[in-house]
């Protein structure tokens, strides 16, 4: 089997909408308890989170409770100590950037695509999770080859499109922005529910909103993600709306204007040519944020408090 093996009328609609995937990961050596372990005190300090996974899909991001443990404790104890960890940018270790390119190309390979069909900037992020815990109701910024790798696990998946989920101001993102969102609980009337077991997977579309929980029994999923153009260029417009909109300037959705999109657009991406080197080490991503967002846009260092 491909490390990522998609059925061909599955996938008619990609990239537009979700549809399901099997792999060939599971039992990858890399993606051990064990190795994890190691990946966790091998990354820097800000690509590791964790928190207690004792929470609602609902959560608000300043209730979110902790744990008194090192990072290679929570893997090492995944199975008793109630956690959630996720451990961000795995491709910045070189074995797990090439885990990542083989699992893409497969993938590429599978739906017809070319080398260079726009698959850009990929990243990869494993979740490791206690029985019966919950990610709480959120989107994420990039294209994602879902893979479940052990033990049980369900997404609640929403239509990006539909605008009474996730509004244009909570579709803003900046550094340091705590994924949490509003979820109401009859939002769930809208939510379609898949079920992965080891060897099963989903692609999820950029910013198609989802919860998440686990089952009886701990763990293991991987986010091998990338971005195409229309991604990065999205990404840099919701970015400037946020910062203008922190300087007290609503902003139109985007696409109402396009010239004045365009000029958001190379705004940011003069600025992130000039921000972007010096992020290279931790410290100055810590310091970065903190600048620009406040302290508590560096939330994820709170992973240590007491539950």
């Amino acid at each position: 089997m491909r490390l990522i093996d998609i059925d061909h009328d599955a996938a008619v609609t990609f990239p537009a909408e979700p549809f399901r995937i099997r792999h060939g990961l599971a039992d990858h050596p890399l993606l051990t308890l064990d190795a994890l372990a190691g990946l966790a005190g091998r990354l820097d300090r800000d690509r590791v989170e964790y928190n207690s996974g004792k929470l609602q899909p609902n959560q608000p991001p300043d209730e979110v409770p902790g744990l008194d443990l090192a990072p290679t404790d929570v893997v090492r104890q995944i199975e008793t100590c109630g956690a959630w960890m996720v451990l961000k940018n795995v491709e910045t270790v070189p074995e797990y950037a090439a885990l990542i390119r083989d699992a893409l190309a497969d993938a590429r390979a599978a739906i017809g695509g070319a080398d260079d069909d726009g698959m850009t900037d990929f990243q990869g992020f494993i979740f490791v999770s206690s029985a019966n815990g919950v990610t709480p109701f959120h989107i994420d910024y990039e294209e994602n080859f879902f893979v479940h790798l052990h033990g049980e696990k369900f997404m609640h998946v929403f239509d990006n499109r539909d605008r009474a989920l996730v509004s244009e101001p909570d579709l803003e993102t900046f550094p340091g922005k705590h994924r949490n969102l509003s979820y109401l609980a009859d939002f769930e009337e809208r939510a379609t529910v898949y079920r992965f077991e080891p060897g099963e997977g989903m692609f999820l579309p950029y910013t198609w909103p989802h919860w998440v929980r686990t089952g009886s029994d701990w763990t293991i999923s991987m986010a091998i993600t990338w971005k195409s153009p229309r991604d990065i260029r999205m990404n840099r417009l919701y970015l400037a709306n946020a910062m203008l909109r922190k300087l007290r300037l609503p902003q139109p959705a985007p696409g109402r204007y396009s010239a004045y999109d365009s000029a958001k657009v190379m705004a940011l991406a003069t600025l992130q040519a000039v921000v972007n080197p010096l992020r290279r080490s931790e410290g100055m991503r810590r310091r970065l944020r903190a600048l620009l967002f406040g302290r508590r846009a560096n939330y994820y260092y709170g992973g240590e408090r007491k539950v």
